[in-house]
Parts: C-alpha cells; sequence; structure tokens
C-alpha cells in the first residue's frame, strides 16, 4: 500500500491539475446572470453578453417564463438544455467552454477560456508542513432532525440548504463538531473557518472532503483542506461556512493563502 506523504503528493498533483483544467477555475472569463428573454452571445460589439475572446457570434439563449434555458447556435438548430445544480450543461463554441449554472433557481451563463494563460500564471500552492494527526477519524452522526440552514455566499447571495450529518471529533481533549453543508451524506462537504484565517489561509473560508464514509466514522484530512473557488476567480460564488464551522483553534494543515 502506498505510503500516505506519497499519496498526498499525489493528491496535491491532481489538485493543481484539476484547478488548471480546461474546465477548472483559473480560466473563466465571464458569468452573467440570465433574465427572461433571449440574449446574444459572442466576443463582437452587437451582442448582448460581450465576451472577451472567442467567436464574433456564438449564438443566443433563451431563458422562457418558468426559467428553462434554450440554446441556439449561430449556424445551428435550437437545443433545451438540461439544466442542473450538480452537473450544468456545457458547450463549446471555439476556444470557449459555456455552461449554464443554477444557483436558487436562478441561471447563469459562465464561460471558460481553454486557451487562457492564467493557468500557467497561478503561482505554486503554499501548503502547511504535512501533518499526519490532522488526519482525523471522525464520528459520522445523523441529526435526529434535518437542520435548515441559510447559507451567505461569497457574493452575498443566501442559499438555504439541510444539514443531516456532523463530524464530531477530539483534539487536544476537547470536542469539536462540523456540519456537512453541501454535497451528500455518502460524500460529504464541509465549509470550514479557523484562526489560521486571521494570517495564513484564505480569509472567508476552507472547504474540506469527508473521506471513507461509513454509518458510523468519517475521516476529515485537514491536509486537503483547499481554498474554495472564489479565492481563484471572481466569477464564482462560494459559500460561506456556518456559525457552528467556525472553529476557535488553529488548523495548521491544508492549503495557505494564494501569494496575491
Amino acid at each position: 500500500m502506498t505510503d500516505y506523504p506519497t499519496q498526498y503528493a499525489d493528491w496535491q498533483a491532481k489538485r493543481l491539475a484539476a484547478l488548471k483544467a480546461p474546465n477548472g477555475w483559473l480560466n473563466i472569463i465571464a458569468r452573467v446572470w440570465l433574465a427572461e428573454g433571449t440574449v446574444t452571445v459572442g466576443s463582437a460589439a452587437d451582442n448582448d453578453i460581450i465576451l472577451s475572446s472567442g467567436p464574433s457570434h456564438i449564438g443566443s439563449l433563451t431563458q422562457d417564463a418558468d426559467g428553462q434555458v434554450t440554446y441556439t447556435p449561430e449556424d445551428g438548430a435550437p437545443q433545451v438544455l438540461e439544466l442542473s445544480k450538480y452537473n450544468p450543461p456545457r458547450f463549446t463554441a471555439g476556444n470557449l467552454l459555456l455552461e449554464v449554472t443554477t444557483l436558487n433557481g436562478e441561471n447563469a451563463l459562465r464561460v471558460r477560456d481553454t486557451t487562457s494563460d492564467a493557468p500557467e500564471k497561478l503561482q505554486p500552492l503554499e501548503y502547511f508542513p504535512l501533518d499526519p494527526t490532522w488526519r482525523v477519524v471522525a464520528d459520522w452522526v445523523q441529526l435526529e432532525t434535518a437542520k435548515g440552514l441559510t447559507i451567505d455566499t461569497s457574493k452575498s447571495i443566501p442559499t438555504d440548504v439541510e444539514a443531516t450529518h456532523k463530524a464530531v471529533f477530539t483534539r487536544d481533549g476537547v470536542t469539536y463538531e462540523l456540519l456537512a453543508t453541501h454535497g451528500t451524506p455518502e460524500s460529504p462537504q464541509f465549509v470550514i473557518r479557523d484562526q489560521t484565517s486571521k494570517d495564513s489561509t484564505y480569509a472567508a473560508c476552507r472547504f474540506v472532503f469527508g473521506e471513507d464514509v461509513t454509518d458510523k466514522t468519517i475521516v476529515l484530512d485537514f491536509n486537503k483542506a483547499v481554498n474554495p473557488p472564489c479565492a481563484f476567480t471572481e466569477h464564482a460564488v462560494c459559500p460561506l461556512p456556518p456559525a457552528e464551522n467556525v472553529l476557535p483553534i488553529r488548523i495548521e494543515a491544508g492549503e495557505k493563502r494564494l501569494h496575491d
């Protein structure tokens, strides 16, 4: 079996590759809310949504009164998009990768430039030294009643979520609890903030993804605590931590703040 430091180095390499990928977070050039009606998209000045690169005229997007979106390519037939919060529909035009995202029932066009040099300009990610003690096996506790929460975001767009489980662990004799506010019970996501946010880590939050989930336990590897997408681009909307996930301790593990 591969040793933990080697596994961790492999994870870091995959993390960086995902950020720099054509569908990563570094090459987004636009995110525009859609309203009822039709808008044209492209880099030419006569479009309703003018992009900084790509074909002059990509086509149009039409949103109806029920929020359904149809994409009509410049020289093609209309396509009714299958909207999904977790798997937004994507289509390409020249060097662009476009998708229609959905948040709180509202749709937005998000555009990536697959020829952008932004991935190459990313400074190396900095991490705290690997500390195996921050790979924690926590109790995975189902709440007696699902807890509804209104979560704020980096763009001040409140979103309603429902937490069904919490992770409970002990550090230096003190017990802490974290609510899983995103993902699924089988693959939960925790949005956290700790005292390192004051000087070393991204001020808003970091993400931790549960691993090796059973009906009673979950692994929280804080060495894999990562910066949220909004740390890399202004075109992302990121959840902020609920009060329960703001910890009064320093978690000196995982990704540090970006250079800029």
